[in-house]
Parts: C-alpha cells; sequence; structure tokens
C-alpha cells in the first residue's frame, strides 16, 4: 500500500475502527434505539458504498437522499432497509421502490395520491414526515391528521407507518425552536402507532427528548462535531477521513516577493516555501485563509497565499528538515475538519462533501 499511496498526490485515508468507533459511541448514548446511518452524497464525501460495506451487518438501516444512490447500493449487493429522505415525486419512480425494496419518507399530498392510486401488489414502507419547524420537507400540523388517517387506509404501503421530523436548531443548545418542535412532535403522534424518528446527530450528542425508536446519526459517525464550541475529541470522536499529499517542491524565496496568484502574500524575509500538490481541484477549499494550518512530518505550519486548482503553499521556516516526498495532512487525524471549516468561511459538511473524484480513497 506504501508504493501506491507515494504515486497519488491527492488522497484520503477512510479509517474503518474509526467509523466503528463512532458507531459505538451512538450506541451508548442512543441504547434503546434502533440506528439509521445517514450515508448520502457519497457518505460525506467518505465513499457510499465502501461506508455502506462497512456498516452493513453493524446497523439496522441505511438513509439516502434520492433515490438513484439508494439504487446503486442495490444494485452492489446492499440488502439493508434503505429510507430514501426525499421519497418519489411521480408514478414512475414510486415503481421503484417495490422494485429495489426501499422505503420512501412521504412529506406531500402529491405523494399520498400516488400511493392511492398504486397497486396493492406492489406494497412499500413508508416513514411519514411531519414539518414542526424546519418549513423544509413534511406535512404541516394542519395536514398531518389528514395525511396520516389516508395512509392508514391505503393498501398500497405496509402498516405501521413510521413516524418522522427533523430537527432544525438541535446543534445550537440554547434555541428554543428545538423544544418547540419536539412538543409539536409528540402532541400530534402520542395517540398514533408506528415507529418514531426524530433525532440526528446533534440531537443525540445533546437532546435525550429526541430519542425515540430510530436514530439517524450522519456527521458523528464521520467524526465529526456538529457543534461551533464542541470539539469532535471532547465528544469522544474520532476522524475517519485524513485528508492527504506530499511537498512536491521546496524552495526559499527572497524578501519581497510574492506568493501565488495575485500576490496577496508577500515575504518580509528570506522564506521558505512548500508547495503541496492538492488544491481546490481535489476538494480544498479555495478561501482558506492564510494561515490556516497544515501538517507536514506532524509539524503546524501555515497556508500562505490563495490556494489554486492544483497546488497551495505553505511557510517552511519552522521546518528546515522538510523536503521534496514529505507527507502533508490537510485535515483528519491531527487536525481536525471543523478547524479548517473555520479558517475557510465554512462548515465541515462542505468540506467533506466537497472531495473530488481525482482524490483517491483508501481504507485504512
Amino acid at each position: 500500500m506504501g508504493k501506491m499511496i507515494m504515486s497519488e498526490a491527492a488522497y484520503a485515508l477512510i479509517d474503518r475502527q474509526s467509523l466503528l468507533h463512532n458507531l459505538a459511541v451512538v450506541r451508548r448514548l442512543a441504547p434503546q434505539s434502533r440506528v439509521m446511518a445517514v450515508i448520502k452524497a457519497n457518505a460525506y464525501g467518505h465513499g457510499m458504498s465502501k461506508v455502506a460495506r462497512l456498516l452493513e451487518s453493524r446497523v439496522d438501516s441505511l438513509a439516502v437522499a434520492r433515490t438513484d444512490e439508494a439504487i446503486a447500493l442495490r444494485q452492489q449487493g446492499c440488502s439493508l432497509p434503505i429510507v430514501v429522505l426525499q421519497g418519489f415525486v411521480d408514478r414512475e419512480e414510486l415503481a421503484l421502490y417495490s422494485r429495489f425494496q426501499l422505503t420512501a419518507v412521504v412529506h406531500q399530498l402529491k405523494q399520498v395520491q400516488l400511493l392511492e392510486q398504486a397497486s396493492d401488489r406492489d406494497k412499500i414502507s413508508i416513514w411519514l414526515k411531519m414539518d414542526t419547524g424546519m418549513s423544509r420537507l413534511g406535512f404541516l400540523p394542519v395536514e398531518w391528521q389528514a395525511a396520516y388517517q389516508t395512509l392508514q387506509n391505503c393498501n398500497s404501503i405496509f402498516q405501521p407507518i413510521g413516524l418522522m421530523t427533523h430537527l432544525a436548531s438541535a446543534d445550537e443548545s440554547d434555541n428554543p425552536q428545538t423544544i418547540q418542535q419536539l412538543q409539536r412532535f409528540q402532541r400530534l403522534t402520542q395517540n398514533l402507532s408506528g415507529m418514531r424518528s426524530i433525532a440526528n446527530s446533534a440531537a443525540i450528542l445533546s437532546w435525550e427528548d429526541a430519542l425515540t425508536d430510530w436514530v439517524r446519526p450522519g456527521l458523528m459517525l464521520y467524526g465529526v462535531s456538529p457543534f461551533q464550541d464542541k470539539t469532535a475529541e471532547a465528544l469522544g470522536l474520532k476522524p475517519v477521513m485524513t485528508l492527504k499529499s506530499r511537498l512536491i517542491s521546496v524552495k526559499t524565496v527572497a524578501p519581497g516577493e510574492t506568493v501565488g496568484y495575485g500576490g496577496s502574500w508577500r515575504c518580509e524575509k528570506a522564506t521558505r516555501i512548500g508547495i503541496v500538490s492538492i488544491g481546490y481541484g481535489d476538494g480544498y477549499p479555495r478561501y482558506a485563509a492564510n494561515g490556516t494550518p497544515v501538517l507536514v512530518n506532524g509539524q503546524r505550519v501555515e497556508l500562505i497565499g490563495r490556494v489554486s486548482m492544483d497546488m497551495l503553499a505553505l511557510d517552511l521556516t519552522a521546518l528546515p528538515d522538510a523536503e521534496t516526498g514529505d507527507p502533508v495532512t490537510l485535515w483528519g487525524k491531527g487536525l481536525p475538519v471543523e478547524e479548517i471549516a473555520q479558517c475557510a468561511g465554512t462548515i465541515p459538511y462542505t468540506l467533506l462533501c466537497g472531495i473530488t473524484a481525482r482524490v483517491k480513497m483508501i481504507e485504512q
């Protein structure tokens, strides 16, 4: 494997044991709940097929955003229940749910109508979603009872139906919106049969009242904190992805010279500069600020100048022994992706999901 890694300019190490460790944290925090592992958007950039295979015998269900993601998993041999969070939009798409044995989230009237028109020979399982305040997908509280009653009498779905909502602000411990959402959901489902699912990663970690029959961990499975004020390490999570590259050039630049496009960084003194073979063409953030930390041989140095498509520059003055070929870590073990996101004015989700096909994924 060493030889293969050395030939890769930019690569991501995917740590199987860290993924399983984070799943164990979910199980410990929600011991009475079944786990629906969220692996949408290529498993948050970690490789959907790879992550599905690692989790297959260890979780109760998988969740993806779109029908084509679910079908791809089925065609790769995945036999776990798969929930499609956006559901179907027309008769042709609905037919795929029976064919591939997918579970649909039902969140609007047109879907209910399509299910009423469907054949009872092609039954599917569903989750009925309530909009308790996210104002994205789901039936509003005033529509909820009618939708539930209609679906209870619908011959094309398996009973009982699941009951679901999504929290908008679970990552903010002092935001009253979460309490309001939980109360709405409780009030409208208290006398109904069927499994409940509310909690995303942030709720699993901080809202015990949201721990119902099923939990839906996403970000925390990948070892990243959903909170601004708490690190993954403090939460007992381990990073699954470590994004790496190597130095391809080391040179000393004279005082007064500039580095990178636009000359936005100027050398105040003779500066030892390292060029790394990674850039926004690989998914590293274009807007990472000067001073963003990067590890060279495990030591922190700073990003300087603008990030290019294929390269970025580092100030290696503090590392006189660094040389071409030395390993570089952009985020992951020893360097939290949350910190890089902050330096780039974005969120960890964006960085993880932004990894491009040029980056080779290597399972450890």
